[in-house]
C-alpha cells in the first residue's frame, strides 16, 4: 500500500517546513517510476533465466545418456556426455548459420522496414561448429586406442573430417562477400552427419534421407527464429515492420514443423521398436523430446494467436523467445539421441 497523497508544496501546514520528496521516492509513486522498476526487474530476469536454461542444457548433456541408460541393460558409451556436448555444439552452429541464410530472405520484402541489421554469427558459429567435429575425431581416436590419422581411416572418422572441413569451408564463404555459397559446404556437413548417425545394417540410406529432411527443418527453424527474434529487438520502434516479419516467419515455421513432423515420426518407427520405448535410453530420451516439442508447439500457436490478434507484436515475441530457449533445449535432446545406443539389439533379445 502507498501512502497518502503528499502535501501540495504551494499550501504547506502549519508547524511544517515544505521539503522535497526524495527523487527516487518520487519516481516511485509515478506511473513512470513504476515502469522503469517493471524494466529493471526485466533487465535482470532476462539473463538469469538465460544462464538456468544454458546450466539445464549443460547438464542435460553431460548426465542425460548415462541417466537415460540407467536401469536399461545397456551397454555404457563411453565419453558419452562429452560427446553429447561437442553434438550440441555441432547442431547449434548447423542452425546459426542456415538461420542467417534463410532470414535474410524474409526481411528484405517488409515494407517499411528500419535500416538496421543484426551483426553475423555465422563465422564464429562455423568455426566453433568445426571444432566440435574436431573434437569428435579426438575423441574417437582416444576410444579407439587409434592414431589420428587412422582414426581418419574409419568410417565414423572419415565423415567427421568432412563435417569439420565443410564447416571451416562455410565460415569462410560467411566472411567472403558472397555469404550464400556457404550453403553448398553446409549441404555437405547435413550429408555427412545423416550418414554418420546412421551405420545400421538395416536400410541405412533410407534413415539418412530421413535425417537430411529432419536436421534441415530444425535448423533452419531454430536458426531463423533467433535471427528474427534478434531482428524484431532492433525493430522494437517499428512494431508494423515486426508485426509483418514475424507473420512472415511464422508462415513459413508451419511447413518446416510439418516436415519435422513427418520425418521425425518416420524415424521414430523405423528405429525404436514399440516394446521397448519405456525401457531403452533411445526410447525416453525420444519421450523427453516429444515432451519439449509439445511445450515448443504450444508457445508457437499462443503466439501466431496473439500476433493476429494485437497490433503490437510485443505479447508474440515474448512467447517467441521462450519458444526459443526450448527449442534449444531440443537441441540437446536430440544430441542425446545420437550418442545413446540403438535400441534394436533390446527388442531382439530372447
Amino acid at each position: 500500500m502507498f501512502p497518502g497523497p503528499p502535501a501540495d508544496p504551494a499550501t504547506p501546514t502549519a508547524g511544517s517546513v515544505p521539503s522535497a520528496a526524495p527523487p527516487a521516492a518520487e519516481a516511485a509513486r509515478t506511473p513512470g517510476g513504476a515502469t522503469g522498476a517493471a524494466s529493471a526487474r526485466r533487465a535482470w530476469t532476462a539473463p538469469l533465466l538465460l544462464g538456468c536454461a544454458g546450466v539445464l542444457a549443460l547438464c542435460i548433456a553431460l548426465f542425460g545418456p548415462g541417466l537415460m541408460a540407467r536401469g536399461t541393460g545397456e551397454l555404457r558409451i563411453p565419453g558419452a556426455g562429452l560427446t553429447t556436448v561437442l553434438r550440441t555444439v555441432l547442431f547449434a552452429a548447423l542452425a546459426l548459420h542456415l538461420g542467417e541464410l534463410l532470414a535474410p530472405q524474409l526481411i528484405r520484402p517488409v515494407r517499411g522496414r528500419p535500416r538496421t541489421a543484426v551483426r553475423s554469427w555465422a563465422v564464429f558459429a562455423s568455426l566453433a561448429g568445426a571444432a566440435a567435429a574436431a573434437g569428435q575425431i579426438v575423441r574417437l581416436a582416444a576410444v579407439s586406442d587409434l592414431g589420428i590419422t587412422e582414426t581418419y581411416g574409419t568410417r565414423e572418422g572419415g565423415l567427421l573430417l568432412l563435417i569439420a572441413n565443410g564447416l571451416a569451408v562455410a565460415a569462410l564463404c560467411a566472411a567472403s562477400r558472397r555469404p550464400a555459397l556457404a550453403l553448398a559446404p553446409l549441404a555437405a556437413v547435413i550429408g555427412a552427419e545423416a550418414l554418420r548417425a546412421h551405420p545400421e545394417a538395416y536400410s541405412p540410406e533410407f534413415g539418412a534421407a530421413l535425417t537430411v529432411v529432419h536436421l534441415t527443418a530444425a535448423s533452419l527453424w531454430t536458426g531463423g527464429l533467433l535471427y528474427v527474434l534478434r531482428t524484431l529487438w532492433l525493430w522494437r520502434g517499428s512494431p508494423a515492420a515486426a508485426r509483418a516479419l514475424l507473420g512472415r516467419y511464422a508462415r513459413l515455421a508451419i511447413w518446416l514443423y510439418a516436415a519435422l513432423a513427418a520425418t521425425g515420426t518416420a524415424s521414430a518407427l523405423r528405429r525404436l521398436p514399440l516394446d521397448v520405448v519405456p525401457t531403452s535410453a533411445y526410447g525416453r530420451t525420444l519421450l523427453l523430446k516429444l515432451a519439449l516439442m509439445a511445450v515448443v508447439s504450444v508457445l508457437a500457436v499462443a503466439a501466431r494467436r496473439r500476433m493476429l490478434r494485437d497490433t503490437d507484436p510485443s505479447a508474440a515475441c515474448r512467447l517467441a523467445r521462450r519458444e526459443q530457449v526450448v527449442l534449444g533445449l531440443v537441441v540437446v535432446v536430440s544430441a542425446v539421441l545420437t550418442v545413446v545406443p540403438d535400441p534394436h539389439w533390446i527388442s531382439l533379445r530372447p
